[in-house]
């Protein structure tokens, strides 16, 4: 895929929405699942996270039970407290980052607790799972604010034409 797809990557992601959702609705899951390994390795080798962070300056992951479990022992934090400090509930009833961006986010677009991120955290952004075609929403969503998820939507809208 040419480099130039990445210039002007929001703008375009927002004026590609229902494509993506005519595209995502119609595509045929095994191909999609076929060429999603390749198009993820070459966005993660085009894009770099750290110049981006806007997963996590504008967005939760969801924290499960184990994450907070996992999460609380690391900072040396009752449950209970780790919860009080930086979660809420939100409307489907899962524990997601009190505010934005999230607490763990340093200047540098580093986690300070990288090692031991939730699950949603490690598998964003889903790229190179079944969710992009499962969860066509979430996908859509993803693309306005994840360079690397519209890269991969590009790639398979192209691929798809072929």
């Amino acid at each position: 895929m040419k480099e130039e797809v990445l210039h002007n990557w929001q703008n375009k992601s927002n004026d590609n929405q229902k494509e993506y959702k005519r595209f995502l609705q119609r595509a045929d899951r095994n191909k999609v699942l076929k060429a999603l390994p390749a198009l993820h390795q070459e966005a993660f080798e085009k894009i770099d996270c750290l110049q981006c962070a806007n997963c996590c300056k504008y967005y939760s992951p969801r924290f499960k039970t184990p994450d907070i479990k996992r999460i609380s022992r690391v900072l040396k934090m009752k449950e209970g407290d780790f919860i009080e400090t930086y979660l809420r509930l939100d409307e489907e009833g899962d524990y997601v980052a009190k505010k934005t961006p999230c607490p763990f986010l340093g200047k540098d677009n580093h986690c300070s607790i990288y090692a031991d991120r939730p699950g949603d955290c490690v598998r964003f952004p889903y790229t190179d799972e079944d969710v992009i075609i499962k969860r066509p929403q979430l996908t859509i969503k993803n693309s306005s604010f994840c360079p690397i998820v519209y890269y991969v939507l590009e790639g398979l809208i192209e691929a798809n034409k072929k």
